[in-house]
């Protein structure tokens, strides 16, 4: 599956706030591709998208911070468009390649 991950994670507590935004930073980080400061790609697997999910929901404090997930089927991919600066990686044809 094609997912688009956004989150927002309050910094108002500095040091907590700062170190989940790292955590769900790191996490995205191991299954996607950073196409903004916020927003993941990712092409995962359902046992993935499961593992990713609980570790992201553990990490985030819901009184506080918000994680969004778009599921995105291979129409809605194939109409993305980007423009401006530092065009992101293609997730599909580099999950291929591997």
């Amino acid at each position: 599956m094609f997912l688009l991950i956004t989150y927002d994670v309050s910094t108002r507590e500095e040091r907590a706030g700062a170190r989940r935004l790292r955590r769900v930073a790191k996490a995205c980080t191991s299954y996607g591709v950073r196409v903004q400061k916020s927003v993941f790609e990712m092409q995962l697997g359902q046992k993935e998208w499961v593992e990713l999910k609980a570790r992201l929901l553990a990490e985030i404090d819901p009184t506080q911070d918000s994680l969004r997930v778009y599921y995105i089927d291979q129409s809605g991919k194939d109409k993305i468009e980007h423009h401006g600066a530092q065009v992101p990686v293609n997730v599909v044809e580099d999950t291929l390649a591997v």
